[in-house]
Parts: structure tokens; sequence; C-alpha cells
């Protein structure tokens, strides 16, 4: 005998999520989690940057400027992303609750068994290949300094004192550059993981609306009365979404604008180390994927948003599809009213310039192309 699908529950996705919270001192009751959060505000998401920008200043040759500048970048708007979020905390829970709300509403083992095996696979699996990213990026960065020759620190820096000097000094700013880095990561975790992951749960739940929507009228909802209470439950599901959609373009509206700025100079500039700056083979390797891995970064929030858009395009479909014929007048002009309001455009922009799609993504690729054309033309 077949066991029955599990229970929607939306909260299970953001464990991860708010694991990394707990993790940086944001979240969570334990104790000396304020003395945490206060450090690593300032030795992390403050002074981090800063000494990476200082020293970025204080190199003598374009070369070098343009090795250091893209993690000195990506670590820059990485504070500036973590600070975005934090203050709309309050707005990141809030979405929740109302994830939580719709989870109620997903009954019918047809919602279920879609939300597990599509929705709910598919968040965690991005939440996972964030965490292996995250992981691996910590002990290569790491292991590529332990193993080189000589003392040399991660990444080119100012620190107030001569790091030469002695071993002591050495090993403190490279434990220093070690531990900011990966907490830099994490950071990035929280940062990047949360659109997608988002987007994705959200056209999940926009698809078992569709599912409900399609359902009214059939089967046994056949007297007046189940009728109008499941449209004007309906009705409120959707608003649910819409009030979801305008709490996100809230939170994302300037960090994702940050993660685009990031992008863009990250990729344009490590095209310039490939084609002028990289010295053997490994070093081209190295630039090839760090380019790859700015361009991913990118493409889950775009793809994931372009879903959710084309799942509430699919509303109105859906309420045409349900049986409508033969219903009283004060329920088809409600299903009117209804379906007027899934004809609202749902586009989630960054700045309120840019929308988070794959028109975006396919935007920034281009302007990669046409980057690396110009620099060819002057090689």
């Amino acid at each position: 005998m077949a066991s029955d699908p599990p229970d929607v529950r939306s909260g299970h996705i953001y464990r991860t999520y708010w694991l990394y919270w707990r993790l940086l001192g944001v979240e969570g009751e334990y104790p000396l989690r304020y003395l945490l959060d206060v450090i690593l505000n300032f030795f992390v998401t403050i002074w981090y940057p800063t000494h990476l920008i200082i020293g970025l200043f204080q190199e003598r040759t374009i070369g070098h400027v343009c090795k250091n500048l893209p993690f000195t970048a990506e670590s820059f708007f990485c504070s500036f992303k973590i600070i975005c979020f934090r203050w709309r905390l309050a707005e990141i829970k809030k979405i929740e609750q109302l994830l939580i709300e719709l989870d109620h509403r997903a009954v019918s083992p047809e919602e279920r068994v879609f939300f597990h095996q599509n929705t709910r696979s598919v968040a965690e699996f991005i939440s996972k290949s964030y965490v292996a990213a995250g992981i691996s990026a910590t002990v290569t960065g790491t292991a590529s300094v332990l193993f080189s020759s000589g003392r040399k620190l991660i990444y080119p820096a100012w620190f107030p004192y001569d790091v030469q000097a002695s071993a002591h000094r050495y090993w403190l700013s490279f434990a220093y550059q070690a531990t900011g880095a990966s907490l830099t990561i994490l950071q990035n975790m929280a940062n990047d993981s949360y659109p997608p992951m988002t987007f994705c749960v959200v056209a999940g739940h926009v698809r078992l609306l569709a599912m409900r929507l399609r359902r009214m009228g059939h089967h046994d909802e056949a007297s007046k009365h189940g009728n109008a209470k499941k449209l004007i439950e309906n009705i409120e599901d959707h608003r649910k979404l819409m009030q979801i959609v305008r709490l996100m373009h809230s939170t994302l509206y300037l960090s994702q604008l940050g993660q685009f700025i990031s992008s863009g100079i990250n990729i344009s500039i490590v095209l310039i180390n490939i084609l002028f700056f990289a010295e053997n083979g490994f070093a081209i390797i190295y630039y090839v994927v760090y380019f790859m891995a700015m361009v991913l970064e990118l493409f889950p929030s775009c793809y994931y948003g372009t879903l959710m858009s084309m799942e509430f395009h699919k509303l109105p479909y859906a309420i045409f599809s349900s049986n409508w014929l033969g219903m009283g007048r004060r329920y088809c002009h409600t299903l009117l009213v209804l379906m007027q309001f899934t004809l609202t455009e749902v586009d989630i922009k960054a700045g309120g310039m840019v929308g988070i799609s794959m028109n975006a993504f396919f935007a920034t690729i281009r302007m990669a192309y046409s980057f690396f054309t110009l620099a060819m033309s002057f090689r």
C-alpha cells in the first residue's frame, strides 16, 4: 500500500538558511551571541573589506590591481548585501510566515506530491549547492597559500604592522585572513541562497494555487455555498502571494542590485586577467573557474525569478479552466474580479531598474562578451 505524500512544509526548507544567521551571531538565543555579533560585524563585515581596499590602493602596478580587485569587490559587496538582508530580516520572517500559512492550504495528495517532488527537492538542492561551493572555496583558497613557497598572505592587504617582521605576525595575519575569508563565504551563502530558494518556493505555491483554482466547481464541490467558500479562500491565497511579492521586492531591492554590480565588475575584471595577466596555465584555469562561478552565482536567482513570473502568468488560464459555467451571477462577477487581479504583472526589480529574470542574466552575458571582444582588440 502506497504511503501518503508528506505534508507541505516550507519552513523546513529554510532551516539551513537560519543556521547561517545563528552561526553569524544574528539569530538564536545562546551565550555570548551578542558579543559574537559585535566581533563579526567589526572584524568581518566592516574591517575585512576595508583592509583589502586599502591594500588595493597600495598596489603599484595595474596587473596587481586587476588580480586583487575581483575578491576585493566580492568582499565589499558581500558586506553590503549582508547589511541589506539584516536590515530586512523582519520582512524575511514575515514572508516565511505567509508561506507556512499557505502550506496549510495544500491538502490534496496531488498538491503535496508536486511540492515534495518538485519545489522542495529543487529548493533543497539549491541550498546544498551553495554549501558545497562555500566549503570548496574555503578549502581551496586556504590550501593554495599553505602549500605555496614563502610567506604569502591569502590576499594582498594592509595591516597596521609589518606582516613579514616575524613568524608570529605572519601567522596571526594569515589566520585572520583565512578566518575572515571563511566567514565572508558564510555570509555569501546566506546572501546568495535566499533569493533563488524563495523564488522557487513561491513559484511552487503559485502552482498549488493554480491546481486549487482548476478544481473549483468540480467533483463534490457543486453546492453554491461550497463553491463560494472555495473561491473566497483562493482569493485570500492570491492576496497572500501578492503580499509576499511586495515583501520580496522590498527585501531584494538593494541586495540584488549589489549582486548585479558585483557580478558585472568581477566578470569584466576576470576577463582582463585571462587576456593580459594570467602568468601560466594554472592561472588561466583559476580565472576561468572564477568566471564561471560568478556567472553561476547570478543564474539561479534569474532563472527562478523568471519561473515565478511564469507561474503567475498561468493563473488566469487556471481560473478559466474551472467549472464556472452555470454558476450564479454573483459568483461569476467575483471570479472576474479575481481574474483581473491575476493579470497584474509580477516582476521584481533590483534597485527598481533591473528585473531579476533571465533577461538580466543574458544581458550580463552579452556585456561580458562585448567586453571580451573590446579587450581582444587592444591585446
